[in-house]
């Protein structure tokens, strides 16, 4: 008879852990943490602006009261890719090399070169193709950097942010530099994620969000949770009706 009490105890406890540990917390998904929950901590960064690279869009507009040059540059938003050399390939000027500058310095460059050919040129100048990328276990897609400094936060808020099953201990950026191809890896949850290196999303990084190896077993919603109680249940009083027989 003990032995079966003691069976009985054991599968219940088992039973109950299993229904508490495959719930999502707040520790495992939350943001901006404290470190209390011994979160890694990151230290806060200078931001660098992006800068220019081999074929970056450029949407250029020149702005001058001389009317037969403002008719000749009158070419609304077409783009002009940066070329393999750097260069930017306008009409009527010479090439114009602006790889590696940030926007505002390339744009400074341009009116210069322009100054010398219609003293009161004004250039206004936009990256055309200023997206990031997001793929994983979280809404898919090709979306705009649509402001300077965007966020990480404010990039996965565009994806439609993560899925509970998500590892957010893990998120990675692939990012393109002069030295090539850098990967980033960091977790999304302590609140020393502000400002850190990580913080900043730029013009083709991509995104990728692993999916927890456990999350089959989790638990996301308040019904999954009571399906798993009521199941719990059964299974209990099945295996109790069985050893009483």
């Amino acid at each position: 008879m003990f032995s079966q009490y003691k069976y009985k105890a054991i599968i219940t406890i088992v039973l109950i852990s299993c229904v508490f540990s495959s719930c999502y917390t707040f520790r495992g998904t939350g943001y901006l943490q404290e470190q209390r929950f011994s979160l890694p901590e990151y230290d806060r960064a200078v931001y660098q602006e992006y800068r220019l690279r081999v074929n970056d869009e450029i949407v250029f507009r020149l702005v001058t009261t001389d009317a037969q040059i403002a008719a000749i540059y009158d070419a609304g938003t077409t783009p002009h890719r940066i070329a393999n050399d750097g260069t930017i390939d306008l009409p009527f000027v010479r090439k114009i090399h602006i790889e590696g500058l940030t926007l505002r310095e390339a744009t400074a460059v341009v009116q210069d070169v322009f100054r010398e050919i219609v003293p009161d040129a004004m250039v206004r100048m936009a990256i055309g193709n200023r997206t990031f990328t997001v793929i994983g276990d979280v809404g898919t897609g090709i979306f705009p950097v649509y402001k300077d400094r965007l966020t990480i936060f404010q990039a996965l808020a565009l994806a439609g942010d993560l899925q509970l099953s998500g590892d957010r201990r893990r998120i990675t950026i692939l990012r393109q530099t002069d030295e090539g191809l850098r990967r980033m890896e960091f977790d999304i949850r302590p609140r020393s994620i502000i400002e850190s290196e990580f913080y900043y999303i730029f013009p083709n990084d991509i995104i990728y969000v692993r999916r927890l190896p456990s999350s089959f077993f989790r638990i996301s919603t308040y019904q999954q949770f009571l399906g798993l109680v009521n199941t719990t249940a059964t299974l209990f009083m099945v295996t109790r009706r069985f050893s009483t027989n």
